[in-house]
């Protein structure tokens, strides 16, 4: 049995974003030593904000610095839109984070996805996920891409990347990509990552914020009841780490981290 995920509440999203920095730059500093490079894959949402507040503060030391140019940015999941469209998540990326980061950081080798193929989902997932085998298995034929870092979201549905409850993408075990047409949340046509493939990270985060979270939090953490947030649990254990604020995690029965 896999230990249980790790559960940090904090007073405020300041006080969250301070320590899911610390956090990232642990993951990076763990991905530089095992293949000189940090793989991450990133969901949209609020997330984007939250992580441009925790990276592009400055530096206190030597080891605080994030190392950009040695990232490469994948996307957890992504709607079939162009990349300028305001439901992207790439532009969400984009605007929120990529833009801003001061060139002497350097800059992420980013996939977005291949917009020539925005009519066919089946297509888009195919060579979203050529891009993951050029990049993990090119040495060797790998089972599953393992990624140092995914950073997510969770829905007020208990929906990560663009895996839904009850969906029947959440069986899916071949691919590690999929689309999906029928998303209960728009835009309905979308690709993600399966969940063997976001399970299987190195590490995973889940970033939860505001009281307009916390009636999923009580249910991913205490009923489970397959949602996909809590499947991510299940199948990752003590790998998984969720930063929430205490708004977020209101009456929650869940023992809490103190510190990382």
């Amino acid at each position: 049995m896999a230990r249980q995920p790790n559960l940090f509440a904090f007073p405020s999203v300041d006080a969250l974003a301070t320590t899911l920095r610390a956090y990232i730059i642990t993951c990076q500093t763990a991905g530089l030593h095992r293949h000189d490079s940090f793989k991450v894959a990133v969901s949209g949402g609020s997330l984007p904000k939250t992580l441009a507040q925790a990276l592009l503060a400055p530096p206190n030391s030597a080891e605080d610095t994030v190392k950009f140019d040695k990232w490469e940015i994948f996307f957890a999941d992504e709607r079939a839109v162009p990349l300028d469209h305001e439901e992207s998540n790439y532009g969400l990326l984009k605007k929120e984070l990529l833009d801003k980061i001061p060139a002497e950081l350097g800059k992420p080798l980013v996939h977005p996805i291949d917009v020539a193929h925005l009519d066919d989902t089946q297509e888009l997932a195919d060579q979203y996920e050529q891009l993951l085998v050029k990049s993990f298995a090119q040495r060797d034929s790998v089972k599953l891409p393992i990624f140092d870092l995914l950073l997510l979201g969770c829905g007020p549905d208990g929906h990560t990347c663009s895996l839904f409850p009850g969906h029947e993408l959440l069986r899916e075990t071949a691919a590690w990509v999929a689309p999906i047409e029928d998303s209960p949340k728009p835009p309905p046509r979308r690709i993600t990552l399966t969940l063997p493939v976001v399970t299987h990270g190195v590490k995973i985060a889940f970033v939860a914020t505001g009281g307009g979270k916390k009636e999923i939090l009580k249910k991913i953490f205490e009923e489970a009841a397959g949602l996909p947030c809590a499947l991510v649990n299940e199948g990752a254990g003590e790998r998984c780490s969720w930063f929430t604020d205490t708004a977020a995690v209101e009456g929650v029965s869940f023992p809490r981290r103190g510190s990382l």
